[in-house]
């Protein structure tokens, strides 16, 4: 075999050992323009290396300006160094806290060819464990429901049923108005239990286009929200089929998205109202504990108000609302919808930037 040839079989071997990295790295020539990045890489910097490669390092993150003179400086010295607990932003306007090792390498005329950078990213754990928590608190509260469900619905067909007889009984029907006001009551109790406990149908899981669910919530926000918020979509049109239950994957993006919807529209001094929807492909991607090779992120943005510091933490639990007249249930059907996808639905919030990201696996099987 040629010398050429064993050397290019080695460089497509080294190629796809480094695609294959969990490890995000990149590669800068000497002006710091980027000839490479792996597929790591793109999913934490969320860019496409198509788009970007021979650009400057800025089009898939920033840095302060000392930072970046020690990479120059890194390559006239040839010196390699780490950084952390670096704060870069991403284009998307995102920040992120990570260590990056910075590798010179040499070219044949022993100066430095090129920068290799390796980002570790600081939040990843703390993410898992944070998703871990999340579905472990929900689980229990979903048991916890169901367990007070069944000591209210009980106690409750009996009064509605005892309230029946008594109407029966009455010849006056100004008493028979107070019968009536019981079992109506009795009935708004239990359609308010039946509403805690999620979805009553079982799943009816199929191949489906996210992008169909989407824009089916899309229609029904533009008619409710009467032309009031400006719909931005950002759609990766490369994302495969899902497999899920459309019907409740509606009812769940509706959820997160009416509660956008309404958080800007009692916003008075916004005149710009806006919601983001965009869809991207993460790949070799931890949900709690489980690692999958391909997830389909949806993010939905708005720049309302925020979410109040003091129900971050129990947003996701029914009967927690941030609105006074809100019954803090949409958010909780929406997380139960998502987990028996196998998916998580988590949120990021401040001022003028509020992000819901509804993670959920692109595989072949689905466990209720």
């Amino acid at each position: 075999m040629a010398p050429n040839l064993k050397f290019q079989e080695a460089l497509l071997v080294y190629s796809l050992l480094i695609d294959h990295l969990s490890t995000a790295v990149l590669q800068l020539n000497r002006e710091l323009c980027i000839e490479y990045l792996n597929p790591s890489a793109e999913m934490m910097l969320e860019v496409s290396r198509r788009r970007i490669y021979g650009q400057d390092l800025a089009s898939a993150f920033n840095e302060d300006d000392a930072s970046r003179s020690a990479l120059l400086a890194a390559i006239e010295s040839g010196h390699a160094f780490t950084k952390r607990e670096a704060e870069i932003t991403l284009t998307t306007g995102k920040t992120l806290l990570c260590d990056y090792n910075v590798t010179p390498v040499m070219g044949a005329l022993n100066n430095t060819d090129s920068l290799l950078i390796e980002l570790h990213p600081r939040d990843r754990m703390k993410r898992i464990s944070q998703e871990d928590e999340l579905i472990a608190n929900h689980q229990t509260s979903k048991e916890l429901i169901r367990g007070l469900a069944h000591e209210i619905k009980n106690p409750l067909g009996g009064i509605r049923g005892a309230a029946q007889l008594i109407s029966r009984v009455f010849d006056d029907e100004g008493l028979k108005d107070y019968t009536q006001v019981i079992i109506e009551e009795s009935d708004r109790l239990r359609d308010l239990v039946d509403r805690l406990l999620g979805p009553r149908q079982l799943p009816q899981y199929q191949a489906l286009n996210i992008h169909r669910v989407i824009e089916r919530v899309n229609q029904l926000i533009s008619v409710e929200s009467e032309g009031q918020i400006t719909l931005v979509r950002d759609y990766d049109p490369s994302i495969p089929d899902i497999i899920g239950d459309e019907s409740q994957l509606i009812q769940s993006v509706l959820n997160v998205m009416r509660n956008a919807m309404q958080a800007l529209i009692n916003q008075t001094d916004n005149d710009h109202k806006q919601i983001t929807i965009s869809t991207r492909t993460l790949r070799q991607f931890t949900i709690g504990a489980k690692r999958h090779r391909l997830v389909c992120r949806l993010s939905i943005v708005d720049n309302g108000p925020g979410i109040p510091e003091n129900i971050m933490k129990t947003l996701f639990y029914p009967m927690v609302s941030g609105r006074p007249d809100g019954t803090g249930l949409g958010l909780s059907i929406a997380q139960s919808v998502i987990h028996q996808h196998n998916g998580i639905i988590e949120c990021n919030s401040q001022p003028e930037r509020t992000e819901f990201n509804i993670l959920i696996p692109i595989e072949t099987s689905v466990t209720g």
